[in-house]
């Protein structure tokens, strides 16, 4: 049986370190593109030559050309300008949607049966540009985000708790950034509701975090933006396509009815397979997390909005 064929674009830190996420765990040949001559290529072939080592058999080739992609069963997006300190997603909305409008229509033309995964920023929106820009049913195209920010939250209740990562389970809902929309209501410790673990002044002080763990990084490092996980989440979601695992994960997907959204991409749980984003998971809301919700949606419209005039 033919091996999944896996394109990721951009062979920055974050489509790199997906290249190897992804090599590691087996999940198919792969395809790095970059517009950058010389750097996809070089990232592809240092990689390929880790095979021997680590045990793994993929076709790994580095290239600029999208001729290359086609065929795909999965690509990830991870194209455009890294934030900043200092800078906004917001701030990228023009440079990027034009990059990402570009990238998904010329991945549509070459694998009109792929699964697409967004990662640029700012998220919501992007999503929205490559879902109109590729043609694809909505349930194709996903925005990888919640998984991410999960990720980040369950890495910083496992070190306050004292126990292992796997054993912590949580949901998030909203847009990428400040304002998403951790549940502690929806976060469990091997079962165990959160609340028998931590402190609510201490969780509250969590989900503070979580909302700005991107930012935090970057501040750190200065030069550039997290990659290690993002990255991880990317391929995350790639193998729940690529295997049909049939996940439960928090993804940017469209909403239309659900949540009463009225036809937006936002964070919210679906069940991942195959097809994509082939169920959404309407969870019951409190007052409180609807309105914060509610919040984060309207910022996600008015991203769209201003992204439409830019496409």
């Amino acid at each position: 049986m033919a091996r999944k064929k896996i394109s990721i674009i951009g062979a920055g830190n974050v489509g790199a370190t997906c290249a190897h996420w992804a090599a590691v765990k087996g999940l198919g040949d792969i395809v790095l593109l970059d517009i950058i001559e010389g750097l996809p290529q070089g990232k592809a072939l240092d990689l390929f030559q880790a095979g021997p080592i680590e045990g793994f058999d993929a076709d790994i080739v580095g290239t600029n050309d999208y001729r290359d992609t086609a065929g795909s069963d999965v690509v990830i997006i991870t194209s455009g300008l890294a934030r900043k300190p200092g800078m906004s997603r917001d701030d990228l909305l023009a440079a990027n949607a034009r990059i990402v409008k570009e990238v998904s229509a010329n991945l549509a033309a070459g694998s009109p049966n792929a699964v697409l995964i967004v990662v640029s920023n700012p998220l919501d929106a992007m999503v929205y540009v490559a879902w109109k820009a590729s043609g694809f049913p909505a349930r194709r195209v996903l925005g990888q985000a919640g998984v991410l920010d999960a990720a980040r939250y369950r890495a910083f209740l496992a070190r306050q708790i004292g126990c292992s990562v796997c054993d912590i389970q949580a949901m998030l809902l909203g847009g990428h950034g400040d304002d998403m929309v951790p549940l502690p209501r929806y976060t469990t410790v091997s079962g165990i509701p959160v609340s028998q673990f931590v402190p609510a002044d201490e969780l509250a002080a969590i989900v503070e975090r979580t909302r700005k763990g991107g930012s935090e990084i970057i501040n750190l490092l200065k030069t550039g933006s997290a990659y290690y996980a993002p990255a991880a989440a990317s391929v995350q979601m790639a193998e729940a396509i690529l295997l049909d695992r049939k996940r439960i994960l928090p993804c940017a997907v469209y909403c239309d009815k659900q949540y009463g959204v009225g036809g937006y991409f936002v964070g919210v749980p679906c069940l991942v397979g195959a097809g994509g984003a082939e169920k959404i998971i309407e969870l019951e809301l409190s007052a409180e997390e609807s309105a914060a919700f509610a919040v984060s949606v309207s910022h996600v419209k008015e991203l769209v909005a201003a992204v439409e005039k830019l496409i």
